[in-house]
C-alpha cells in the first residue's frame, strides 16, 4: 500500500498541475511519512534523472544566448565564488567549525552544492562525517530556496532574466537552481540553467586548488582523481546540435519540455530523500555557516545584478 502511494506520487508529479515547489514537498510528506520503498535508492535515481533533464533543457537554448549570459554574468560569478571561499574559511573560524567542514561548506555554496562537496572532499582527504555534515547543511539550504526564491524574486519584480542569473549564483545544487527558476518561467529557467552550468566548471580548478593547498600544508602526496559531471558536457552538446540544426526545432521543443517534466520527477526524489533525522545531523554550527554564507552570496549577487539592472 505504502509503495503504491508513493509511486501514485512519482506519477502524478508528471502532470501539468504538480509544480516543482509542490513535488519537493509530497516527496518529503513520503518520506515523513515513510511511504519510500525500500528498495528506490533515491539519490541515485534522483542523479540519474537529473543528468538526463539538463541535457535534454539544452535543446532550448541557442549558443548565442548562452554565450552572451555567460559573458554578462562572468565577472559576478567570479567575485561570489571567491568571497564564499574566502568568507567560508573566515566564519568557520569565529563559528568554530573545522576547517576541512567549513571549506566543504564554502566550495557547495560557491559553486554547486553536493557536487562540488563530492569534488573537493576527496581532494582534501575530508572524512566522512565532515562531508555529510557539509552535506546536510547545504541540503537543507537547497529545498528552503526551491520554495522562498520564487517568491521573493516576485515580491521584488525581478525580471526573468535577473531572476535566473540571480537563481543560478545564489542557489547551490542545480536541481534547486532549475526548480525554482522553472517555477518563475521559462526565460528564467533558461538563464539559470546556462548559468548555473557555467558556474559549475569551477568544480575543476577549485578542486585541484583545494588539493595543492592540502598537499602543501599536510605533507600528503597522493594524487586524488577530479571529475567533472558528464551532464555539462551533455548540455553544451544539446546547445550545438539545436543552434546548428534548427530544421528539427519540433523535435527540440519536445526534448525541452520532456526535460521540464524529468526535472520535476527529480526535485520529487530530494523531497523523499529528506528526513527530520538528516535535517537534524546538520547539526547548529555548520549549518548556522551555511546559513550565513548563503544570505551574504544571495545579497551580495541581488545587489550586483540590481545595479546592473539599472
Amino acid at each position: 500500500m505504502t509503495s503504491a502511494l508513493f509511486w501514485l506520487g512519482a506519477l502524478a508529479v508528471l502532470t501539468p498541475w504538480i509544480s516543482a515547489p509542490i513535488a519537493l514537498v509530497l516527496g518529503f510528506l513520503m518520506a515523513s511519512f515513510k511511504w519510500v520503498p525500500a528498495a528506490v535508492n533515491t539519490n541515485a535515481w534522483t542523479k540519474k534523472l537529473l543528468a538526463v533533464a539538463i541535457v535534454a533543457l539544452g535543446f532550448g537554448v541557442q549558443l548565442n544566448v548562452a554565450w552572451q549570459v555567460t559573458g554578462n554574468y562572468l565577472g559576478l560569478m567570479v567575485v561570489s565564488i571567491a568571497v564564499t571561499l574566502i568568507a567560508a574559511l573566515l566564519l568557520g573560524k569565529a563559528f568554530k567549525v573545522d576547517t576541512p567542514t567549513s571549506h566543504l561548506i564554502g566550495s557547495g555554496t560557491a559553486i554547486c552544492g553536493g557536487s562540488a562537496i563530492a569534488a573537493v572532499g576527496p581532494a582534501i582527504r575530508a572524512r566522512s562525517d565532515q562531508m555529510a555534515l557539509a552535506l546536510a547543511s547545504v541540503f537543507t539550504l537547497n529545498a528552503i530556496a526551491l520554495l522562498v526564491f520564487p517568491l521573493i524574486g516576485r515580491a521584488l519584480g525581478l525580471s526573468d532574466e535577473l531572476f535566473g542569473a540571480w537563481a543560478a549564483i545564489a542557489i547551490h545544487d542545480t536541481s534547486s537552481v532549475v526548480g525554482a527558476a522553472q517555477a518563475y518561467s521559462d526565460e528564467a529557467l533558461q538563464t539559470a540553467t546556462t548559468l548555473k552550468l557555467a558556474r559549475a566548471l569551477w568544480i575543476i580548478p577549485v578542486a585541484l586548488i583545494s588539493a595543492l593547498v592540502y598537499q602543501r600544508f599536510s605533507g600528503d602526496t597522493t594524487k586524488t582523481k577530479l571529475t567533472v559531471p558528464w551532464f555539462i558536457g551533455g548540455y553544451i552538446a544539446a546547445m550545438v546540435i539545436a543552434t546548428f540544426l534548427p530544421q528539427f526545432s519540433e523535435l527540440y521543443n519536445a526534448a525541452f519540455s520532456a526535460g521540464k517534466k524529468l526535472l520535476v520527477l527529480s526535485l520529487y526524489l530530494v523531497g523523499a530523500s529528506i528526513t527530520i533525522s538528516r535535517l537534524r545531523a546538520a547539526g547548529p554550527r555548520p549549518l548556522l555557516l551555511a546559513v550565513v554564507l548563503w544570505v551574504l552570496i544571495a545579497l551580495l549577487s541581488l545587489g550586483w545584478l540590481t545595479i546592473l539592472a539599472d
